[in-house]
């Protein structure tokens, strides 16, 4: 009998050994660094910064950049990222001011491409927090670069150097095992033709401002090359804190008459979209923020392609 019970606990225990040698590896390697791998095309890429693209790329910061590394005075600093998930420990957005020291000002435009689109800065290090555009127009991605390097007053050369960062255990083990970096797309990517309502609607809302991100099921289950994979595409419930750590469940953005957005209107959409504001007057909670530099066309663009998603019942 003894020796029945001994085998057990021989097998558990070395279960329990091999775990906690994993998960030593894992706290002691921290965040993996990666080769930095930037396709010829990409790495000799000279940004023209041109009124134009200046324009575009402010444009599109303001909805994708402000609200993680803007300080109080709107500079692009950095700061410490206070919705992130406590699970993930402690982290601090990057100074993408121009400051050659504390800031982006030594980068090329190639390393801040590549950076955006997989996520792995210019020393090799992975930022798993940080979205990333892998599937965005080149020309808008250069658009953000030409922002980056312009006049304007959030990304002039500011000191300010942020913290190192606190990834927990878990983080950790994430990212050495299924968080891992975007593979980058070689093949040109463009901004499609605005006349196609659905088409510039998907790009949009797809893979300039990543709606579905937060409005699909699960962060951990998603695809950022073919977004419509991820698990719960625009059925919402995926769990955000706001702020002061309450957990805030986004919407189902599918056009459900029961529990998604079908009774709203082209013109409550886009209140919603650009004001915060719902159907009964009432304000969309923190982390929806109001998308203002947004046109009315291109949230006309998301609400006529929102109509093509497959209808998920999910109430919210």
């Amino acid at each position: 009998m003894k020796k029945f019970i001994k085998i057990p606990l021989i097998v558990l225990g070395t279960i329990v050994l091999i775990a906690a040698i994993g998960l030593t590896y894992f706290n002691v390697r921290g965040i993996p660094k990666y080769e930095v791998n930037i396709p010829a095309e990409i790495q000799t890429t000279k940004v023209e910064v041109t009124a134009q693209r200046v324009a575009r790329g402010e444009k599109i910061a303001t909805v994708l950049c402000n609200g993680c590394h803007a300080n109080s005075n709107n500079r692009l600093v950095g700061k410490h990222i206070g919705d992130l998930p406590k699970e993930f420990g402690k982290a601090y957005s990057l100074n993408i001011t121009q400051d050659k020291e504390d800031g982006i000002g030594n980068w090329t435009d190639g390393e801040l491409i590549y950076f955006l689109k997989t996520g792995i800065k210019r020393d090799g290090h992975f930022s798993p927090i940080m979205p990333k555009f892998p599937r965005m127009a080149d020309e808008d991605v250069k658009s953000i670069v030409a922002y980056l390097h312009s006049d304007r007053y959030p990304v002039l050369a500011t000191k300010g150097k942020q913290p190192a960062q606190e990834p927990s255990l878990l983080l950790k083990v994430l990212t050495n095992t299924v968080i891992k970096p975007i593979e980058i797309v070689k093949e040109p990517i463009y901004i499609p033709d605005s006349t196609n309502l659905v088409a510039f609607g998907k790009y949009v809302a797809n893979d300039m401002i990543a709606c579905y991100a937060c409005h699909s099921k699960d962060f951990s289950k998603q695809d950022p090359l073919f977004p419509e994979k991820s698990l719960g595409f625009y059925g919402g419930g995926n769990g955000m804190p706001d702020l002061k750590g309450n957990i805030i469940y986004t919407s189902n953005l599918t056009f459900d008459e029961e529990t998604g957005i079908a009774k709203y209107t082209e013109q409550q959409f886009i209140d919603a979209v650009k004001l915060c504001k719902k159907r009964d007057g009432t304000i969309l909670r923190y982390p929806m923020i109001p998308h203002v530099t947004l046109t009315d066309y291109e949230v006309k663009a998301i609400y006529a392609y929102l109509k093509t998603i497959p209808k998920i019942n999910n109430k919210i």
